[in-house]
C-alpha cells in the first residue's frame, strides 16, 4: 500500500487560510524540526493560489539572490530570464510590493539565507516597514533550525521582532495521523510503528505496511544502507557544534539516566553545570524534555524534574542503534534485531504507549469530553516509589484524572484498577483534590469482571483501537 501524500494538518491549513483571507500584508513565521513536514504543508497551502515558492540552499549569498530573483520574476512572467538578478536583497524584497493580486511568497529554509548573510533579517525589516506592510503580500518565512529561527527571527532583539502577524512551531503528527500511513496494520501494529518512528512524516514514509514491522526496522534503521540508519546523526550535526557531547548525553538518557547529575556522570561531558547547558540546547531543539510531577503548579521552579528524549524515533535510535554501531557496521543487523531489539521491544513500546495515552486525553479535552477543564497533563511520582502513568490536573476545579497504561498481551484485570485507586488516594492526600476520576488504557482489552466494575464506578476504559482513531 502506498502512503498518503499529505496527512492531517487541517487546523494549520485553516489558520493559514484565515491569514490569506485577510487580504492585507501578512508576515507569517513557520518553523520546526527538519523532516516534520513544513514544506509539504506550505505546498498544500499554496496549491491553487498565486504564489512564489523559493527554497534556499547552502550555496553562496550571490547564488541565493540570483535564485530568489528568478522565482520573483517567474511570478509575473512565463519562464525565467537567464542571467536576471536583482542588484541587492533590498531591491529583491522591494519588488515583492509590485506583485499583483494577493501573492503568497514563501521563503523556505530561511535559516540558510541567514547563515550566508546575517544582514538579511535587518534588510527585510527595513523593507517591510517602508513598503511591504502596506501591500497585499502574504510573506511566509520557513526554517528548520529551531534554535536559529527563535534567536534570529522571533526573539525580542531580532530585527523582525514585532513585524510578524503570526508564527507557529509545527509539531510532529499525533498518533491518529501517523496511523494513517499504515492502513494495512492493525491498531496495535500502528501504535508500535508510531512508538518507533514518532510523528515525523519523512520517517513514517520509510516504513511499509506490506511487510512486518520488524522487517521494516531491520531494513530501514538497522541496516547500514537503510535511509534512517544515520538520520539522527545527520540531523544533530547540522545544528550542533559539538555533536559528540550531545550524542553522549542522549545515549545516557536513553539508557536510563534521567537526573542532571546522573546524566553528567554517565555521559562524561563535564560538570552538572556544563551538562545543564547542553540539555538547555537540546530542550530548545525539542529533542529533550524536562518532566516534573503533574501536580506541580510551577514546574519551571520544581527540583523534581527529570529529563527524557522527547521524540520516539530518537529514543529508539539512541536505545538500539547508537550503542551498537560497531556490530551494525559489521553487517549484524539480523542478530541485533533478534538479540537486542525484539527482547526489549514491548518494554520500549510501553513508554510510548503512555505518551500516546496522554495525547489521547489532550485530544478529548479539546473536544470537551473530559469531566473537567484541565490545566496540565503529565505523570506523577513521589519519593516513596509510587508512580501514576497519566495524571490530568485542574487546580481551579480541584479535580484529577488518573490513569494506568498496560502494554500487555493479556487483558487488564481488577488488580490494576485496585492498585491505581490505591495510588490515587496517596496522590489525592497531597493536595486539595475533591474529585478523582480514573481511566485505564490497554493493548489487549479488559477482563469481563473489570468491565462490569468500570461501568458501575464510571471508570473509563480505553482500548488500543480507540487511540488511533
Amino acid at each position: 500500500m502506498g502512503h498518503p501524500e499529505f496527512v492531517d494538518r487541517e487546523s494549520e491549513l485553516a489558520h493559514l487560510g484565515l491569514l490569506f483571507a485577510s487580504n492585507r500584508a501578512e508576515l507569517f513565521i513557520l518553523y520546526g524540526r527538519r523532516r516534520v513536514g513544513k514544506t509539504e504543508l506550505l505546498r498544500a497551502f499554496c496549491h491553487g493560489k498565486p504564489h512564489a515558492f523559493f527554497v534556499a540552499t547552502l550555496s553562496s549569498d550571490a547564488d541565493q539572490l540570483a535564485a530568489f530573483s528568478q522565482v520573483v520574476w517567474a511570478f509575473t512572467h512565463d519562464g525565467s530570464l537567464e542571467g536576471f538578478t536583482f542588484p541587492t536583497w533590498e531591491a529583491a524584497f522591494r519588488a515583492l510590493a509590485d506583485l499583483p493580486g494577493r501573492p503568497v511568497v514563501v521563503m523556505d529554509e530561511f535559516t540558510y539565507l541567514i547563515s550566508g548573510n546575517g544582514a538579511i533579517p535587518s534588510i527585510l525589516q527595513k523593507v517591510w516597514d517602508e513598503r511591504l506592510n502596506s501591500t497585499r503580500v502574504m510573506l511566509i518565512l520557513c526554517g528548520s533550525y529551531v534554535g536559529m529561527m527563535e534567536r534570529e527571527v522571533l526573539a525580542y532583539q531580532a530585527p523582525l521582532y514585532g513585524r510578524r502577524t503570526g508564527s507557529y512551531l509545527l509539531p510532529p503528527l499525533q498518533l491518529p495521523a501517523a496511523a494513517a500511513f499504515f492502513p494495512g496494520y492493525s491498531p496495535v501494529q500502528q501504535i508500535e510503528a508510531w512508538a518507533v518512528l514518532g510523528g515525523m512524516p519523512h520517517y513514517l514514509r520509510a516504513f511499509s505496511d506490506r511487510v512486518d514491522l520488524f522487517e521494516n526496522i531491520r531494513s530501514q534503521i538497522l541496516d547500514v544502507q537503510g535511509p534512517l540508519y544515520s538520520e539522527p546523526q545527520l540531523l544533530l550535526m547540522e545544528e550542533l557544534r559539538e555533536p559528540r557531547n550531545y550524542f553522549s548525553i542522549l545515549r545516557a538518557i536513553a539508557q536510563g539516566s534521567t537526573r542532571l547529575n546522573e546524566i553528567a556522570q554517565a555521559a562524561g561531558v563535564g560538570t552538572g553545570a556544563i551538562t545543564a547547558r547542553y540539555l538547555d540546547t537540546l530542550r530548545q531543539m525539542r529533542v529533550v524534555r524536562r518532566v516534573v510531577p503533574a501536580i506541580e503548579s510551577r514546574p519551571e521552579k520544581s527540583r523534581k524534574g527529570i529529563y527524557q528524549i522527547a521524540d520516539p524515533f530518537l529514543r529508539f535510535w539512541f536505545r538500539f542503534v547508537h550503542p551498537y554501531r560497531g556490530s551494525l557496521d559489521l553487517g549484524l543487523a539480523d542478530a541485533m534485531l533478534a538479540q537486542r531489539v525484539k527482547p526489549a521491544f514491548d518494554q520500549f513500546v510501553s513508554y510510548a504507549f503512555e505518551d500516546a495515552a496522554r495525547e489521547y486525553l489532550a485530544r478529548l479535552a479539546r473536544v470537551g469530553e473530559l469531566p473537567f477543564l484541565p490545566e496540565r497533563i503529565g505523570v506523577w511520582w513521589n519519593g516513596g516509589g509510587e508512580e501514576i502513568d497519566v495524571v490530568v490536573v485542574s487546580d481551579a476545579e480541584k479535580s484529577l484524572l488518573v490513569g494506568e497504561c498496560k502494554w500487555w498481551t493479556q487483558p487488564v484485570g481488577m488488580k490494576v484498577l485496585v492498585d491505581l485507586q490505591r495510588k490515587a488516594e496517596v496522590l489525592a492526600s497531597t493536595g486539595p483534590w475533591s474529585r478523582v476520576h480514573t481511566v485505564l488504557f490497554s493493548k489487549a482489552g479488559f477482563t469481563p469482571d473489570l468491565e462490569a466494575v468500570a461501568t458501575a464506578q464510571a471508570v473509563r476504559l480505553v482500548r488500543a483501537e480507540e487511540m488511533v482513531c
